[in-house]
């Protein structure tokens, strides 16, 4: 099977007048459909730089960034959904309104996008809140709707950028677990940034560690955890051989 995304020698720099800031020296790393890899590093490594060049968002300027296939064209404005570290929503509009936003931009029917909103919701847990307002709800419920947002257009890539960052420990710890699930059943294939390195062995059917900037692919491993993974899976000795590879790895012990 042919890897959806391929990354070879991805360097990227910003540059401010004479000035140049090597934010990603080396990325190479491929993603299989369906997977989701964790990409887990400091503050500051250059890891939403990363997904913003997957996004389309940012160029980069040496090396191969390739999306798709020939057969299965890639079209970043359409095909990739993003969750933020907040929610982002409107607050002015309604949850199920917050969730169509996507289909509306992208000029998708109305009655068939209004359809999968309302089973999206229910896949993340939200049916009963369609016509709650963000304010109303709690801010797991809120991101839980983000992802439902990011699911709506039918994407075929899925970027997530520290989206529980800001959520305390347990809520934290819950929408891990809840991420798996809405992964399982959607089928989608993830990119998941983070800086926790307890997550990202969690979540990741692989797990890619980049070293403190400018970015540089230190390790890109398999995790031989089973699924569905559960909280206690934490506890067990295969999972902290996991997290002690990346601590070494990123001189932390």
């Amino acid at each position: 099977m042919e890897p959806f995304i391929h990354l070879d020698g991805v360097r990227k720099v910003y540059r401010k007048g004479k000035s140049e800031f090597l934010a990603i020296s080396d990325a190479s790393f491929d993603v299989m459909p369906g997977e989701l890899v964790a990409l887990v590093g400091p503050s500051g490594c250059g890891k939403t730089t990363l997904l913003k060049i997957l996004a389309g968002l940012h160029p980069h300027d040496a090396g191969t960034v390739r999306i798709g296939s020939d057969a299965h064209p890639f079209d970043p404005s359409r095909d990739v959904g993003m969750v933020f570290q907040q929610p982002l929503l409107l607050r002015w509009r309604r949850i199920l309104e917050n969730v169509l936003l996507p289909t509306e931009i992208l000029g998708l029917p109305a009655k068939e996008s209004r359809e999968r909103a309302r089973g999206l919701l229910a896949l993340v847990g939200l049916t009963g809140f369609e016509e709650k307002y963000p304010y109303e709800l709690s801010g797991g419920m809120q991101q839980r709707a983000a992802i439902a947002r990011a699911l709506v257009h039918d994407p075929k890539l899925v970027l997530m950028d520290e989206p529980f960052g800001a959520l305390d420990a347990l809520t934290r710890e819950k929408m891990n677990l809840e991420l798996l699930r809405i992964w399982k059943e959607s089928g989608k294939t993830i990119v998941f940034v983070t800086h926790g390195i307890s997550e990202a062995v969690f979540l990741g059917t692989r797990v890619v560690v980049l070293t403190a900037g400018p970015a540089r692919m230190a390790d890109n491993f398999d995790v031989a955890l089973s699924y569905p993974r559960t909280l206690d899976m934490k506890t067990q000795e295969k999972f902290g051989e996991y997290t002690r590879r990346i601590y070494r790895l990123l001189d932390m012990e």
